[in-house]
């Protein structure tokens, strides 16, 4: 109980501590990453992306601003939050869509019957299966710890406070957790309930991860900007002289 207590102290810190907008985008892209990636954006024999891409490199690019500021312990804190959030969105999601009205694009169809597959269709998008969600679950869990900790454990080597130190820890910890993130989703879901082999779900977790590395190489600077801004106007300062008494 000592312990929960101490850890519940610590996260009403932190969350006093990191801006209410990074976590607010960070949990947003978490949910909407979620609910799109169940549309395809290509697909082929050994290669398959879906329109989650579009947005995951945002909670990654999220966490390393987090990390290089508050610390890894921080990060991954903040994830669980995230997940915690969507895991509870999905469950909403899932009871409205077991209500019995219709949704609008019902009333667009040209016919009743192409309305019930319409709405069928979005019930069964926003109903999300139990397997996507604990597999999305569990992919960004490991991936979020394995991500903060290389990202702490590199920058403690290479980052000197400019923005060469930053994308170094940020581009090698996202291209790992990415892949860990990619790889334990496809090998949970897609390899178990859609049928993909071994071959397609290696090749889908390499090609996806560069896709999304080069997107949160291209918004790097943003993040910098954000993090060395942190540093310079003293937020987070609350949260690292606690995090260091606790340390000591």
């Amino acid at each position: 109980m000592k312990y929960l207590r101490s850890e519940l102290k610590d996260y009403r810190i932190l969350l006093r501590n990191v801006p209410s907008m990074v976590i607010s985008v960070f949990i947003l892209s978490v949910v909407c990453m979620n609910l799109v990636a169940g549309k395809e954006l290509f697909s082929s024999k050994y290669f398959c992306i879906n329109c989650g891409l579009a947005l995951s490199w945002i909670s990654f690019l999220c966490m390393d601003c987090i990390c290089k500021r508050f610390g890894a312990k921080a990060s991954i804190k903040v994830s669980l939050l995230a997940m915690f959030v969507n895991v509870v969105t999905v469950g909403i999601f899932w009871l409205l869509s077991m209500t019995p009205g219709r949704w609008a694009a019902y009333y667009s169809a040209s016919d009743p019957a192409v309305g019930e597959y319409i709405n069928a269709g979005l019930n069964s998008t926003f109903g999300s299966a139990w397997y996507v969600v604990l597999g999305s679950a569990i992919a960004m869990l490991l991936s979020s710890v394995v991500n903060a900790v290389l990202n702490e454990l590199i920058g403690k080597k290479v980052d000197k406070g400019g923005y060469s130190g930053f994308a170094v820890r940020s581009f090698i910890s996202t291209a790992v957790g990415q892949w860990v993130d990619n790889f334990v989703f496809s090998a949970l879901v897609s390899h178990v309930f859609f049928g993909w082999n071994w071959t397609q779900v290696l090749i889908c977790s390499t090609t996806s991860m560069v896709i999304e590395l080069i997107a949160e190489a291209v918004f790097s600077p943003v993040g910098y900007k954000i993090s060395k801004g942190w540093e310079k106007e003293g937020i987070g300062v609350e949260y690292l002289k606690a995090a260091a008494g606790k340390a000591a």
